[in-house]
C-alpha cells in the first residue's frame, strides 16, 4: 500500500509512537495529588510545552481536546454566545458548517457564508460587506479556515484578522490541516482560537487541542460538564497517553518541519507534474494560489472518482474529506469553487506527507495512469452499440 491521504490521517510518528507506549506504561489519573498523578501531570505539562514550542505561544493557552471537532464545537459556541452575527465560509468543514448551522438556526439572519472564488480563496470584499452589514447586532465570531483539508488552498489569516478585530469581532480559524506542516507563529499571528488534531501531524488520533489567546473574555458553557480539568473547557480525566503522543509529534513537527515542507512541496510537484503530462486532459484545482506541501485535488473529467480509488486498490488516497468519506452529494468545497457537480464527482485528493518517498510518488503515477486507462477501455466498451 502506498499511502497517499496525510489529510485524512498521517502515519504515526515513531516518536509519538515512543512516547505513547512509554506513558501507558505507567499509572496515574493528571488530577491526583499522589505521587502516580503528579507523574501523570508532569507529562501532560511537558507536551503542552512541546505544542506551545510548535505554535509560539504559551502554555497556559493551550486546552486539550478529544480532536478539532471538539475543538471547534467549544470556539463557536463560546465566542457566539457573546451575541452577534456568525461569519464563515463555504469551504469549512463541516465540524466548523454544521456546528455555525446548529447554533444559529433559530436566528434567522445570524450566519453568514462568504463565498470563494474558481481557486477556493476567500472573498474579502464579501468578509467587509458582512462586518458593515452586521449592523447593530455586531459580529461576534468570524470563523476562516487556514488551510482547505479537500485542495490545500491557504487563507491570508491576517488580512481576515485585521478587518475583523477593527469590527470588534473575535477570529477562530480551523488550523487541522495546517498546523505541523508549516510555520505558525501565533505570537505575531492574533487570532483569537485556533482548532487542530495531533493525527494530522503525526501524533494519535482522538486527541486534539484548542488554542485560547490568554485575556480573551469568553461566556461559554463546556460541552462536558464535571470536574474542573483543562481550566473548566473541558471535564473528564485527561487522556494522558493521547496528550504525550501529541506533545512528541508537535516537537518532532518543529524539529523538521522546514525539510520536510520542502522536500514533500519537491514531491508533490513532481506527481503533478507526471500526472499532467500523462493526462493532459486532468485539472489541478487551486493549483495558482498558495497551497499546503503536500496536498493535489486532481479532477478526471469524466471518470467518477470511486471507480478511479477502485481501479488503483495499492493506492491509499481519497475522493474527498475523510469526514464526508462515501455520502452522496459532491463535495460542498468544489461546488463553491464553481466546479460542476459531475466534476466534483471527478475528483481524487491525494496528500502526501513525511514519510512519502520518491518511490511511492513513482509508483503512484504509474498505478493512476493505469485505472485512467483501465476506467476509459471500460466506458468505452459500454458505449458500443
Amino acid at each position: 500500500m502506498i499511502y497517499l491521504d496525510y489529510n485524512a490521517t498521517a502515519p504515526l510518528r515513531p516518536e509519538a509512537l515512543d512516547a505513547v507506549l512509554a506513558a501507558l506504561g505507567s499509572v496515574g489519573n493528571a488530577s491526583s495529588m499522589h505521587h502516580a498523578g503528579r507523574d501523570a501531570a508532569t507529562r501532560v505539562d511537558a507536551a503542552r510545552r512541546q505544542l506551545a514550542s510548535l505554535l509560539n505561544c504559551s502554555a497556559g493557552e493551550i486546552i486539550f481536546t478529544s480532536g478539532a471537532t471538539e475543538a471547534n464545537n467549544l470556539a463557536l459556541r463560546a465566542a457566539y454566545a457573546r451575541g452577534g452575527v456568525l461569519v464563515t465560509t463555504a469551504v469549512e468543514h463541516p465540524a466548523v458548517l454544521e456546528v455555525a448551522r446548529a447554533i444559529t438556526q433559530e436566528a434567522p439572519g445570524a450566519l453568514v457564508i462568504l463565498p470563494v472564488d474558481g481557486d477556493g480563496v476567500v472573498d474579502l470584499a464579501k468578509l467587509d460587506q458582512a462586518l458593515e452589514g452586521a449592523g447593530e447586532r455586531g459580529v461576534a465570531l468570524v470563523s476562516v479556515m487556514l488551510a482547505n483539508n479537500e485542495t490545500g488552498v491557504l487563507t491570508d489569516l491576517q488580512a481576515v484578522i485585521k478587518v475583523a478585530h477593527a469590527a470588534g469581532a473575535v477570529v477562530h480559524t480551523d488550523a487541522t490541516q495546517y498546523v505541523g506542516r508549516l510555520p505558525i507563529d501565533l505570537d505575531e499571528l492574533d487570532v483569537d482560537l485556533l482548532s487542530l488534531s495531533a493525527h494530522k501531524f503525526g501524533g494519535p488520533q482522538g486527541v486534539g487541542a484548542l488554542f485560547v489567546r490568554r485575556g480573551l473574555s469568553l461566556p461559554y458553557n463546556p460541552l462536558l460538564i464535571g470536574g474542573g480539568q483543562e481550566r473548566g473547557w473541558r471535564a473528564g480525566t485527561l487522556n494522558v497517553a493521547g496528550i504525550v503522543g501529541l506533545g512528541a509529534a508537535a516537537e518532532a513537527a518543529r524539529l523538521k518541519m522546514h525539510d520536510e515542507a520542502v522536500r514533500v512541496t519537491a514531491l508533490r510537484d513532481e506527481l503533478e507534474a507526471n500526472l499532467s503530462a500523462r493526462l493532459p486532459d486532468c485539472r489541478i484545482n487551486g493549483a495558482d494560489v498558495p497551497r499546503l506541501p503536500g496536498v493535489i485535488s486532481i479532477t478526471f473529467p469524466g471518470l467518477p472518482a470511486d471507480a478511479v480509488l477502485a481501479a488503483m486498490p495499492g493506492i491509499a488516497a481519497s475522493d474527498g474529506s475523510a469526514c464526508a468519506s462515501g455520502a452522496p452529494s459532491p463535495s460542498h468545497v468544489l461546488l463553491a469553487m464553481g466546479r460542476s457537480r459531475e466534476e466534483a464527482d471527478s475528483t481524487v485528493r491525494f496528500s502526501l506527507g513525511y514519510a512519502t518517498t520518491d518511490r511511492d510518488v513513482e509508483q503512484a503515477v504509474e498505478a493512476v495512469v493505469g485505472a485512467v486507462a483501465k476506467i476509459r477501455s471500460v466506458m468505452a466498451a459500454d458505449a458500443e452499440p
